[in-house]
């Protein structure tokens, strides 16, 4: 298997464990998805993906249901979504995906968070290289053969496919995400999640010290509520 199975097996998504804060981020995502597409999950899928992924953190169905609206109203706010790049201590490489109504106030909290705990907020492009952008997709296990199912897919630009904990991931260039999701709806593919990760292409050791160091920049910044996403290089 390769390294997005690893990065999955490996990365510990904190930020879920408040169900509260990932209704939030969902609910962010749906105004995105609205705003830039419309609210008609039909014809939206971007919307649709974000619906998948309700379903998947057990979002009510009534939550759902009242932030399409909310996202729909007039006096609802527009989300920005931005990126920042730095350094955590011991040079592990930090990937920062927001969204965000006030661009002044997420910059500032950001670069706060990375200066008091001796990283360095970088400029753009400082350390995305680092990473490869994917799409994923969690699909429902019904029994497949993962080899048969891997050659279905492989000419969509699906590059990795492997057994989950409760179905198969598959995963491609981000570019490919329109493509993947049109052939697994197409084919009556019941899809559990999907979204995108930066994967990094190298990862550094660190002693148990250096980890909680690099820690401490990580949790300020997945407890921020601008922040949808955060990405490291440490193994």
């Amino acid at each position: 298997m390769g390294r997005a199975f690893e990065f999955r097996k490996a990365r510990k998504f904190k930020r879920w464990d408040k169900m509260a804060k990932a209704f939030t981020r969902i609910g962010k995502d749906i105004v995105i998805a609205i705003k830039e597409g419309g609210p008609d999950p039909v014809t939206n899928s971007r919307l649709r993906a974000v619906i998948q992924n309700a379903k998947a953190v057990n979002m009510p169905k009534d939550n759902v249901e009242r932030a399409i609206k909310r996202a729909t109203s007039k006096d609802q706010k527009d989300y920005k979504e931005l990126v920042y790049e730095g350094y955590a201590p011991h040079g592990i490489a930090v990937f920062v995906e927001t969204a965000t109504d006030n661009h002044n106030r997420t910059v500032a909290n950001v670069r706060s968070y990375f200066n008091k705990t001796n990283g360095s907020l970088g400029t753009a492009g400082s350390v995305e290289f680092m990473f490869e952008h994917k799409c994923h997709f969690k699909i429902e296990n019904t029994g497949q053969d993962i080899e048969e199912l891997e050659l279905e897919v492989i000419d969509l630009g699906v590059d990795e496919v492997f057994e989950d904990e409760d179905g198969i991931m598959l995963y491609g260039a981000f570019s490919d995400f329109g493509r993947i999701q049109s052939y697994l709806e197409d084919n009556n593919v019941t899809v559990i999640s999907s979204g995108f990760e930066r994967i990094p292409m190298d990862t550094k050791e660190l002693t148990e010290e250096e980890v909680a160091d690099v820690d401490k920049l990580l949790e300020k910044l997945e407890e921020d509520d601008d922040v949808q996403n955060v990405y490291h290089n440490m193994a």
